[in-house]
């Protein structure tokens, strides 16, 4: 899952950081967080262990396969976030997006000096938010073609989003609602 997926499923401001810190942190460094924090980074882990191991990701995934090959997740989360964002009120969605920035804003102290500046774009241009439109999606698309090593900049990624939109709605509905099972046993798991 990407962005709005992953803070969309937590349960304290605290899980918040930790979901967004992962991305940015080596190995050896997730235990070096408090506690509550630490939660969001295990969040975040067993999100992408279910994520990945899951039927309809699968499926979802021979969708972009032939164009990005080993790319294909990435371009199924975003896809996912776009489904999630429009899955939501767009007061909801606004909301949560103005909370997420707050919360980053909070503990940036604690985020190496690559997110702050991605943080900065990420507000500006209310990422979270824009998910929901195609054009956010597809900004989110060129993206990952920018920072992938192997990928022509200028592949049709989004247009086979495009014409696979239904398609890709029904792998969503069918694996999110397992997914919000899977990190509710997880966060039970948590001491109180």
């Amino acid at each position: 899952m990407n962005f709005l997926a992953h803070s969309y499923l937590t349960f304290t401001n605290e899980q918040i950081v930790g979901q967004f810190l992962q991305d940015f942190i080596r190995n050896s460094e997730r235990f070096s967080f408090p506690e509550k924090v630490g939660e969001g980074i295990t969040l975040h882990r067993a999100i992408d262990t279910f994520t990945d191991a899951h039927t309809e990701i699968h499926e979802a995934k021979k969708i972009f396969s032939p164009l990005v090959r080993l790319y294909a997740g990435a371009f199924v989360d975003v896809s996912f976030d776009y489904f999630l964002a429009n899955s939501m009120t767009e007061r909801d969605l606004f909301e949560h997006s103005q909370k997420v920035y707050r919360v980053l804003r909070r503990f940036e102290s604690i985020f190496p000096a690559t997110f702050s500046r991605m943080l900065d774009g990420m507000e500006k241009d209310n990422w979270l938010y824009h998910y929901k439109d195609d054009s956010g999606i597809g900004f989110s698309f060129r993206n990952v073609l920018r920072k992938a090593k192997y990928l022509d900049e200028n592949l049709a990624v989004f247009e086979v989003f495009l014409s696979n939109k239904e398609k890709l709605q029904s792998h969503f509905d069918a694996f999110f609602p397992d997914l919000q099972r899977h990190v509710a046993k997880v966060h039970a798991g948590f001491k109180v």
